[in-house]
């Protein structure tokens, strides 16, 4: 049985949800399947995409499209040679539309190009809801996506190691450039890691945040908020407080009669932090993939978790 979902009625949100980033578990969540605009939380997509297959080392020439883009800038010139890297902390931690443009051309060629990976590499992950059509978030009204998607797309690249670091940063000096972060998250919120800030007049305040608390990550999206960083911290607050995370690795045993066995690999489960939890190890009477037992999970809701074990 899946946990029970906090319907919030915040109305300080247009949209919002909260997720466990290993498990994807839903925490907390209102209007979370409504298309909107996200503003520069779009980058999140860019960044990831951008990461995970470039050479953050490459040097490039920056593209004339690249020069004088409306918005958010970090102000690049014309034939200015700077590396993927700090076009990436640029992009996170400046919201510079100027690196989104010189990193979209650099990748795919142009910014169209780009937005096609874009809803490619989202519907991969899961977002399936949302609409890409440019790597910076400028205002067009087929560009898209919802609380749910976007968290989905965050949980994402906050599991890759690189991402995570350049979000987190909150001075960086670069080869070419030095940069510090305007997310006001990290310094206002207990256990803050990221990731980004987002503004338009069309989207309002809009913030994908991440924080880690005893041993427990969560992502958060608020879109339309204009107390986005309180409003945020109250979700997490309410999270942390309501819900921890179970951590199985393959080094924990169980024994079945008198059969010593384990998971096939590490899991992970979120509870509630009040309330009894029961364990049960039952042995399998048919054998299939070498399999002995079973874990089984429950608490007074019933049953959250089942995994089979295997012999040592």
């Amino acid at each position: 049985m899946p946990l029970s979902v906090n319907k919030t009625a915040y109305a300080s949100a247009q949209a919002e949800i909260a997720m466990e980033l290993t498990t994807g578990t839903v925490l907390s969540e209102n209007n979370a399947d409504a298309k909107l605009p996200m503003a520069s939380t779009t980058k999140i997509l860019t960044a990831i995409i951008v990461i995970e297959d470039c050479n953050l080392d490459e040097e490039i020439t920056v593209p004339d499209k690249a020069v004088g883009v409306e918005g958010s800038s970090i102000y690049l010139k014309h034939g200015e040679k700077i590396n993927i890297c700090d076009l990436l902390y640029g992009l996170m931690l400046r919201s510079g539309n100027d690196c989104a443009a010189a990193l979209a051309i650099h990748h795919s060629g142009s910014i169209e190009k780009f937005a096609e990976v874009m809803n490619e590499r989202a519907r991969k992950i899961g977002a399936l809801s949302s609409n890409f059509k440019n790597p910076s978030g400028l205002p067009d009204d087929e560009h898209y996506t919802t609380a749910r998607d976007l968290c989905k797309i965050a949980c994402y690249a906050m599991n890759n190691p690189e991402f995570k670091k350049i979000v987190s940063t909150a001075n960086y000096n670069g080869k070419y450039k030095s940069f510090i972060n305007k997310n006001k998250m990290l310094k206002f919120c207990e256990g803050a890691n990221g990731i980004k800030t987002g503004y338009t007049v069309k989207a309002g305040r809009c913030l994908v945040s991440s924080a880690e608390r005893c041993g427990m990550d969560i992502v958060t999206v608020v879109l339309n908020c204009p107390d986005m960083y309180a409003h945020s911290c109250s979700i997490f607050d309410k999270c942390f407080k309501t819900y921890k995370l179970l951590k199985f690795d393959t080094n924990k045993v169980f024994i079945s009669g008198n059969i010593l066995c384990k998971l096939k690999k590490n899991e992970n489960i979120v509870v509630k932090s009040y309330g009894e939890i029961n364990y049960e190890v039952i042995p399998v009477r048919e054998q299939t993939d070498n399999a002995v037992a079973e874990l089984k999970i429950s608490d007074e809701n019933g049953l959250l978790f089942t995994r089979k074990l295997y012999s040592i």
